[in-house]
């Protein structure tokens, strides 16, 4: 279970978020808190694993907050939640260790979608050691969505890679690059360009599909 703590000034959003929170199996909610010292208080008391941290509150900015717990030596993740739309506030909280940044109003999937995704780099076995740079691409890729799709080849944009990467991952199974097209709204060849950037980073899986006549359909599913 993944201990959470909910940070924003607002009353009725931190309640909102914390419904959000709760519905998502493995999450519960521990306290939240509406402003800076509030937040510092509560993960020193209550020690979670993960912080939704609104940016903007009352006494501080929220980054700040990130500073404080870490000079204190708490280890707890961060997930900024915030309206704060500048490519400066994105960056710096990717410099100050940020899991994620989701943009506010914001619905139920797609937190649940971040929260997933970090559960599941949570939660997979941890080697001591790479053997080889597939390996650090790997953890690297894993480490967060920022520093994945900063990598992304020449041509291939974030926000496309961000829907594939979501057809992919609420599809039970697998799917073929024409699949994956159509659930998108791209071509099948770029739906391919995106699938096998996934697959070369360790963050897919590709499975052959053999037909009665032809070369085999290439399906990806999505490595949890």
């Amino acid at each position: 279970m993944i201990d959470v703590l909910v940070v924003d000034d607002d009353f009725m959003v931190a309640r909102i978020h914390r419904g959000f929170v709760e519905r998502i199996d493995g999450f519960r909610v521990v306290g939240t808190a509406s402003t800076g010292e509030q937040a510092i208080a509560a993960v020193d008391e209550l020690r979670p694993d993960l912080v939704l941290l609104d940016l903007y509150l009352p006494d501080m900015f929220g980054l700040d907050v990130v500073t404080r717990l870490r000079a204190a030596r708490h280890d707890c993740d961060v997930l900024v939640i915030s309206a704060a739309r500048e490519a400066e506030a994105v960056r710096r909280a990717v410099r100050y260790g940020a899991v994620n940044y989701l943009l506010k109003p914001f619905g139920f999937d797609e937190l649940r979608i971040r929260l997933e995704q970090y559960a599941a780099r949570r939660n997979s076995p941890r080697a001591t050691v790479v053997a080889d740079q597939a390996d650090v691409d790997r953890v690297l890729s894993r480490s967060g969505s920022h520093i994945a799709t900063s990598a992304l080849p020449r041509g291939l944009s974030a926000e496309t890679a961000e829907l594939v990467e979501r057809a992919l991952r609420e599809h039970d199974g697998t799917l073929s690059s024409a699949e994956c097209a159509a659930r998108v709204g791209i071509s099948r060849v770029s739906a391919r360009r995106y699938l096998e950037h996934f697959a070369d980073t360790g963050r897919a899986e590709v499975s052959l599909r053999y037909g009665s006549a032809g070369r085999p359909e290439r399906r990806y599913g999505w490595v949890s």
